[in-house]
């Protein structure tokens, strides 16, 4: 068994956008493991937005990281050594020990996997993972989608935006509109079969008033900002907005400003409602029968920018933070040998 393995401890809070001198990559030995743990080898680790708000020291809906400790996030691996008859060697796991290449978890927070087969690891930490439900309970009960809606979503080339956009499609949606950050990421959605696409750098406001003159029903927020804005004034009567995420104020060192129309909900009779996927952990089986089929129909399109080893882990997160992804961003840290 490996005797040390290579983490990623929390070095420094950042003062507005992070920096590598934030972070620190050490060596640690791997203990033994007790009864009821096993020693998991990472094989692809995740990189989230919403961690972020975790390197702050006042706490929000996941707690902090403690300065000179390591951070935690979804991870994929392989159980290499076991005291737990549940989980034996070989068990392809999913776990929070993310941000470290080797770790030892207890049976009861590890989640054993089915056989990859036609089915990537890291997609356990994508479309059917927490992005993949996020995207499900959010436009279907959060959002309270109906066939023939016309949506909007912001942030829609990320790993939450980019499924969202797909399930609306594949449920009958109207028009589904997406807003990204660049020409490659427009085209993209366009691939995806978003009816319209835009850069929010060219204006957001204007950008759906031209994809969706006539209005929208519904609105998928991953950005907050500009785009809650613009979809306020766009939205039309009894219209709907799940809010996911605000990342364009996750850097800010003051509170941004909100959006300045809020006066319009009253007369449109609008409802945004801000969820937590953790809230809605009972629609997973629903949510990995449905889209699992689709997957296997191959209806779903699943992308991810790949980062290689864990030195690359802080680089990628960084890249996240300034939209440098397009789908899942994922770190791969060893072939998996099965």
């Amino acid at each position: 068994m490996t005797t040390t393995t290579r983490e990623w401890h929390l070095a420094a809070r950042p003062q507005g956008e992070p920096t590598p001198a934030d972070f620190r990559l050490v060596e640690v030995p791997v203990p033994e493991p007790a009864d009821g743990q096993v020693v998991v080898r990472n094989v692809v680790v995740s990189v989230d937005p919403y961690m972020r708000g975790r390197m702050r020291s006042t706490p929000s809906y996941a707690p902090p990281w403690q300065v000179g400790e390591v951070m935690k996030g979804g991870a994929v691996g392989r159980v290499v050594a076991s005291r737990a008859p549940e989980l034996p060697e070989g068990s392809l796991v999913l776990t929070d020990a993310a941000w470290r290449e080797t770790a030892v978890v207890a049976a009861a927070a590890a989640t054993r996997l089915p056989a990859a087969g036609d089915v990537a690891p890291s997609w356990y930490l994508g479309v059917l993972g927490m992005p993949g439900l996020t995207a499900y309970a959010g436009l279907f009960r959060v959002g309270a989608f109906r066939a023939g809606d016309d949506v909007f979503v912001s942030g829609a080339a990320g790993a939450v935006g980019s499924l969202v956009g797909q399930f609306a499609r594949l449920r009958g949606a109207g028009r589904v509109v997406g807003s990204a950050g660049s020409a490659e990421k427009v085209a993209w959605l366009r691939e995806l079969g978003f009816t319209a696409a835009f850069s929010h750098r060219d204006g957001v406001a204007r950008g759906l008033a031209a994809a969706a003159p006539e209005g929208i029903d519904l609105f998928f927020d991953n950005v907050g900002g500009e785009h809650l804005e613009a979809a306020v004034g766009a939205l039309r009567v009894h219209g709907r907005a799940a809010l996911c995420g605000s990342i364009s104020g996750y850097n800010a060192v003051e509170p941004p400003p909100g959006p300045r129309n809020l006066g319009l909900m009253v007369g449109k009779r609008l409802t945004l409602r801000g969820f937590l996927v953790s809230d809605h952990a009972d629609l997973r089986p629903e949510f990995t029968e449905t889209v699992t089929g689709w997957l296997r129909a191959g209806d779903l399109v699943v992308r991810e920018t790949v980062y290689e080893g864990i030195e690359q882990a802080v680089p990628a997160f960084l890249d996240l933070l300034r939209g440098g992804n397009v789908g899942k961003m994922v770190v791969r840290l060893a072939p998996d040998p099965d």
